[in-house]
């Protein structure tokens, strides 16, 4: 069967140079199947109330402009970041990869690293921190409770686990490494503010002012998982470059 030309519609916008060039560089791995991205503080994952252009769409729009695809691009999304992090991101390019990389996020079977810069060092410097947290839907953010055995745990509060240490320290900042061991709600801001190291620029969680650029300083580090087609062992990760902060 053969397919007019002339029929065919555009589907998704066309990027300029310059957006086109940014996209492209900040690809950390692609096959496929799926797609790693570096996004920055600011952008979203996913369409939300705002009416911002989500990064599943924006991708779409570069990898049909890049492979001149005339019909419609899948770009699912298996999980998220929050506007104000930054950080690896992956996508999924089918949906047979959708499905499965759902199931390994879902199961616990990807390892999230995490790199977070806070005003106040932890005590201890190492270790790991259980709460239960409950989120307030109005607010739009999380609240932390004991975890301690006969603690009152608010209905509907979910359990958080993470581990973190410390890599890193300078006068006036700490570099924290976070692993995620759940997946809740502002977990890490909401943490690490409940023992006194709320995370650089975040005013939500506690940090006594904002970054300029509105970010907070949480960058999601690394993901290591099983690829979902090929069953090989992946790890993704994503720069960046506090040197300049961890120098005041």
């Amino acid at each position: 069967m053969s397919i007019r030309c002339d029929l065919l519609i555009m589907i998704y916008r066309s990027l300029s140079e310059s957006e086109f060039k940014d996209i492209s560089s900040r690809i950390l791995y692609e096959d496929n199947h799926i797609l790693a991205f570096n996004k920055r503080s600011g952008e979203i994952v996913q369409g939300d109330k705002s009416g911002d252009e989500p990064l599943s769409e924006t991708l779409k729009a570069f990898v049909a402009q890049r492979d001149s695809k005339p019909g419609r691009v899948f770009m699912g999304v298996p999980h998220r970041l929050d506007r104000p992090v930054s950080g690896v991101t992956l996508f999924a390019k089918t949906s047979k990869a959708l499905e499965r990389l759902n199931t390994l996020f879902r199961e616990g079977d990807v390892e999230k690293y995490y790199w977070a810069l806070t005003a106040r060092s932890p005590e201890p410097l190492e270790g790991e921190l259980i709460h239960f947290l409950k989120k307030n839907e109005k607010q739009n953010r999380s609240y932390a409770h004991s975890a301690d055995a006969g603690a009152k745990i608010p209905e509907g509060a979910k359990e958080a686990h993470l581990r973190y240490k410390t890599l890193e320290k300078s006068e006036r900042y700490w570099l924290i490494e976070v692993e995620l061991l759940t997946g809740r709600h502002h977990q890490i801001r909401c943490q690490l503010s409940a023992i006194g190291c709320p995370i650089k620029g975040d005013l939500k969680y506690g940090a006594p002012r904002s970054n300029k650029d509105g970010s907070i300083s949480l960058h999601a580090r690394s993901l290591s998982l099983t690829h979902p087609v090929r069953k090989e062992p992946l790890t993704i990760e994503a720069p960046v470059d506090w040197s300049p902060i961890l120098k005041r």
